[in-house]
């Protein structure tokens, strides 16, 4: 990912950049992700002003695709977005993240989540024997999340950051789930049972179809970039479906 974008944007998401690639790096064996043509650096605008969008990929053995997008808008929109999409052979959790910077400097979105893809809609029991022994984490303004949130899990995260202290424990949250998450991911076989695969793959299907509902990334790109564009994007790039069952 290019230094001059990262050097752009809202502190806070510059430093959960520089956060996930060093985790993912110091837990996984990344391997590089071949990336939809044409779709790795776009540049277009929005109301006059030039929207960046960069993207960067990697794949593991237990992760079809990492996925860390950047985008920056001249006056003052700066957006991070990160999922992380198990092969449909590993029962592990979809995590995701997001961060909306403003021209002000406040970051109006800031969301965590580890997605359960299981038939009951629950995380693993791994998962929720560590994510209870963290501390609860206090945010001033909560969120409500959208209509097609049931994808996200009891332990999602979603408010308005209101001032530095808060965007640090957010920033550290998210630490505290991503190397949950590699940690388990590292220690984690993948699954023998087609019935089993199936499961995990339908639950990573509801999760895109769901993701791709979300109407203001859609028109954010759609007034840049088109709607034929932005269907390719959303549905290539963002929240691409897996075409079988054990990618």
């Amino acid at each position: 990912m290019s230094v001059g974008l990262r050097e752009l944007v809202h502190p806070f998401l510059r430093q959960l950049a520089d956060r996930i690639e060093f985790l993912w790096q110091h837990y996984l064996d990344l391997s590089p992700y071949e990336m939809p043509p044409g779709l790795g650096y776009v540049e277009g605008a929005l109301e006059g002003e030039r929207l960046t969008i960069e993207n960067l990929c990697y794949q593991t053995p237990q992760f079809r695709k990492l996925h860390l997008e950047l985008a920056h808008l001249n006056q003052g929109l700066d957006i991070l977005h990160c999922v992380m999409f198990p092969r449909s052979d590993y029962s592990l959790p979809i995590f995701g993240t997001d961060l909306v910077g403003s021209k002000t400097g406040v970051i109006s979105a800031a969301i965590v989540d580890l997605s359960p893809v299981n038939p009951d809609r629950s995380l693993p029991l791994c998962y929720q024997r560590k994510l209870s022994q963290l501390s609860p984490l206090e945010l001033s303004e909560s969120r409500a999340l959208p209509e097609w949130g049931d994808i996200f899990s009891d332990y999602c995260l979603f408010a308005r950051l209101s001032n530095e202290q808060e965007g640090e424990k957010f920033l550290q949250r998210v630490e505290d789930y991503l190397r949950l998450h590699c940690e388990i991911a590292r220690e984690t076989n993948p699954l023998q049972s087609l019935q089993e695969i199936d499961h995990i793959r339908s639950g990573q299907l509801n999760y895109c179809l769901k993701q791709q509902q979300n109407d203001k990334t859609r028109r954010v790109l759609e007034k840049s970039f088109g709607t034929e564009w932005t269907e390719r994007y959303m549905t290539t790039m963002l929240f691409d479906l897996p075409v079988n069952s054990l990618i």
